[in-house]
């Protein structure tokens, strides 16, 4: 009985190993682990750089703002405290002069209230950010049949977060000898996907990454940062992570000290709460 069993767990050890094998092999040629930023948020007390947030900004409606939307966003947000155009002068973000004037220069759809016509307009700080497309129909039939994911929350959704945003936009390389990529893809070493079924080489060294249907969107100076730092490709893209990581959690620095003051309430009572053990049971055997 004993052997029976032990060959038995024997077996099913061998088993186990060969699946861990098995998925070792498939898992590799994966997407490459984000690279480190040292991000200032990062931490528990980590907090934003508003000046990183505003280069962000700047890229993300420069360059990401042409087929990505941020549904969930609105040109306020931009001035609410921890954003990158708060103002102590203007705690009301819809007072802010600057998110006013960012809102000003864009024009949203809207509705003739006397006629019910379409109309554009200016947009105000209430307004959500402008969409490039009318719906995802038109946002995927303007790039090849895949709509560009909104940008609201993508640190949220994406492993990785800021990080791995900021190693996808420098993570284009020339695609490796070998590696079949059809017409209007590109290979991304930190994109997620299984390249094996496109790679002609040693099926046990298939390339790392995947493809992607959008193209590199940064080039060295493709934006003009205000306090005049150089615009090259790996700055551009931490700071529109950064924007990013921010927009999808804008009150992550308030909870990280409503967490410290908690944290310091609770220790301050665990003490009391240890000396009046003490003073009470003193004088009673144990």
């Amino acid at each position: 009985m004993f052997s029976t069993l032990s060959k038995r767990i024997a077996a099913g050890v061998v088993a186990a190993a060969a699946l861990m094998g098995a998925g070792a092999v498939q898992a590799e040629g994966g997407a490459l682990h984000p690279r480190n930023v040292d991000y200032s948020f990062e931490g528990p007390f980590g907090t934003f750089d508003q000046g990183q947030l505003q280069r962000g900004y700047r890229v993300y409606e420069q360059v990401c703002a042409a087929c990505h939307s941020m549904n969930l966003m609105s040109y306020r947000n931009l001035g609410q405290e921890g954003g990158p155009f708060y103002s102590e002068e203007h705690p009301n973000p819809n007072d802010n002069p600057y998110v006013k004037a960012i809102a000003a220069q864009i024009e949203v759809g809207d509705l003739d209230t006397e006629t019910g016509e379409p109309i554009m307009r200016a947009a105000t700080p209430a307004d959500r950010f402008r969409s490039p497309f009318p719906n995802a129909t038109a946002a995927a039939f303007a790039n090849g049949g895949a709509a560009p994911p909104d940008l609201s929350v993508i640190t949220k959704a994406r492993h990785g977060g800021a990080e791995y945003v900021y190693s996808l936009l420098t993570g284009y390389r020339e695609p490796p000898a070998g590696l079949r990529i059809g017409a209007g893809q590109h290979y991304n070493a930190y994109m997620a996907g299984d390249l094996s079924p496109f790679w002609d080489g040693d099926s046990h060294h298939v390339p790392p990454g995947g493809f992607i249907a959008m193209a590199p969107p940064l080039m060295d100076g493709a934006v003009t940062y205000d306090d005049g730092t150089e615009a090259t490709v790996d700055q551009m893209a931490q700071d529109v992570a950064a924007f990013l990581a921010w927009a999808s959690d804008p009150h992550q620095v308030e909870r990280k000290k409503t967490g410290l003051v908690v944290l310091i309430y609770l220790l301050g009572f665990a003490v009391l709460t240890w000396f009046s053990y003490r003073r009470i049971w003193r004088n009673v055997a144990h």
